[in-house]
């Protein structure tokens, strides 16, 4: 007999978009470029989007070509192939309204033009405003919008808002930016986008843990020695200097990414895959967990600095343009991170990010401990069983596991099991910008952090980022092409363990 939840069709992955159209403000920045716009052709050229769906550009200075402009982003971006009859109707759908983002004029234009586009194509008064623009401008934008009531819905209308990170640089301005965004926006119509929740990988995890018996009865910390969360990267800041320093590894990376991927990994299920019920279990890890001792020997910062990687010599983070010669901004940080439930107690959660590393990776290592009894003459060559999830680049997993060697004696030695995305399925594959915004127009939340998640974080976060600032002796370095500071080395040896090399 055909078991009905196997033979059931995956009914969310046919769905797609309502008339409806996206208001871009930043639609010549990088992110729109390089994301925003290739997304939404790869969606309209998959069917995921009506064919009345509209692209309304808001810029502060008139360009020429705009169209031309867009369609260079498409071709240079779009994963799926780019057609003349999809490229035809993504550009018949592209109006560009020019004007200062602080100027009421501005956004009494944009509601004429939202009201041409109902008329002309049929969007049914249903836009989703996605600010692709410095953090320091939501709010201009924000109380411009909602000055001009352009998110005043009808019935059966929605308007929604799509908020890049950061989501503030600490607890006290996250709040901030989010009474601006409620007093505009109910917290129902807001959604902050972080791309890492839209990787394949990332989604993985909940399956891997709840669709499987094989996982669950053994991750906790009877069997669980620790954990390991690792975003490097193998580039410095490029010319992203202006919005990086001051900001830095810690809470670029760490608060967002790495804590939402701890979240997802340690969580208990959730009752279903809605939201709310995911909202819940993340907020309850997240309200758990604490540095694993004090602060100061829980949480490493450091800068690179000059040196040969890859072949070239590069400059140190100081010598970077656009960067003071006295920043004491952190290009790497690692937090050793404890999580208080009867699930995690005593297993501590280890994150890492930074520039300038070995290579680019990203990964969630799950360690798990020795066996009590080892009848074997010699574990010479056994080390401990590890679940790898692979984030990026090679989306997967891999799972570490002791096997003999052949030959006559009993020697043992650690062997891989992979599994790799591009390998095991045909299926296409979406980009995380795609599906993240195709939820958006769908009004579906799950893959989005919530407000009360993003306040946890930066209750975290704030603690390491002040004992920094009363400690500037703190701020340790590293060589390019290594894998960070001798301080992150020390502080897992104070904990018994070492990092591994992804």
């Amino acid at each position: 007999m055909t078991n009905p939840l196997r033979a059931a069709p995956d009914v969310r992955l046919q769905r797609i978009a309502g008339p409806c159209g996206i208001v871009l403000f930043g639609i010549t920045g990088d992110l729109s470029k390089r994301k925003i716009l290739p997304a939404l052709y790869d969606l309209a050229n998959r069917g995921l989007l009506p064919p009345s769906f509209s692209i309304i550009g808001v810029v502060r200075s008139p360009r020429e070509n705009m169209l031309q402009t867009i369609e260079e982003s498409i071709r240079n971006g779009a994963k799926t192939t780019v057609t003349d009859t999809t490229l035809k109707q993504v550009l018949s759908g592209v109006r560009i309204v020019v004007g200062a983002f602080d100027d009421p004029h501005t956004y009494a234009e944009l509601g004429t033009t939202l009201d041409d586009v109902d008329s002309k194509r049929g969007t049914a008064g249903n836009f989703a405003f996605y600010l692709a623009i410095p953090p320091e401008l939501f709010p201009t934008v924000l109380n411009g919008i909602g000055e001009a009531g352009l998110h005043q819905v009808t019935e059966n209308t929605w308007r929604r808002v799509v908020i890049e990170k950061p989501f503030g640089h600490d607890l006290a301005s996250a709040q901030a930016l989010n009474d601006v965004v409620t007093r505009v926006f109910p917290a129902d119509s807001v959604f902050r986008i972080d791309h890492y929740l839209g990787k394949e990988t990332v989604q993985n995890i909940l399956a891997l843990r709840f669709a499987n018996e094989l996982y669950e009865p053994v991750w906790n910390s009877s069997h669980v020695d620790h954990v390991q969360i690792t975003m490097a990267e193998d580039i410095g800041i490029g010319s992203r200097g202006g919005y990086y320093d001051g900001i830095g590894a810690t809470r670029d990376i760490i608060q967002n990414h790495l804590l939402q991927l701890l979240a997802l990994t340690a969580m208990e299920e959730p009752t279903s895959f809605s939201a709310h019920a995911l909202q819940i279990e993340k907020e309850k890890i997240l309200e758990a967990t604490h540095f694993f001792g004090p602060v100061g020997e829980s949480a490493v910062r450091a800068q690179y600095t000059e040196g040969w990687q890859g072949g070239r010599w590069v400059d140190a983070y100081r010598e970077e343009r656009g960067i003071p010669h006295d920043s004491m901004t952190d290009t790497y940080g690692a937090l050793a991170l404890g999580i208080e439930t009867r699930r995690w107690s005593g297993v501590p959660f280890y994150l890492r990010a930074g520039k300038r590393l070995g290579r680019r990776v990203s990964e969630i290592a799950i360690v798990f401990k020795y066996p009590p009894f080892l009848p074997f003459p010699s574990t010479d060559g056994l080390g401990q069983n590890t679940l790898v999830i692979h984030v990026q680049p090679n989306e997967g997993v891999t799972f570490n596991v002791g096997s003999k060697v052949p030959g006559s004696s009993m020697r043992l030695r650690d062997i891989t099991m992979d599994f790799a995305y591009g390998h095991a399925f045909t299926e296409y594959a979406p980009e995380p910008y795609e599906r993240l915004i195709l939820d958006v127009l769908l009004g579906e939340p799950p893959l989005f952090p919530q407000q009360k998640e993003i306040e946890l974080s930066w209750k975290i976060i704030d603690q390491a980022e002040q004992a920094w600032a009363q400690s500037p002796e703190t701020l340790d370095t590293y060589a390019p092409g290594s894998w960070g500071p001798r301080s992150a080395d020390a502080m897992l040896r104070r904990f018994g363990h070492s990092w591994r090399r992804p």
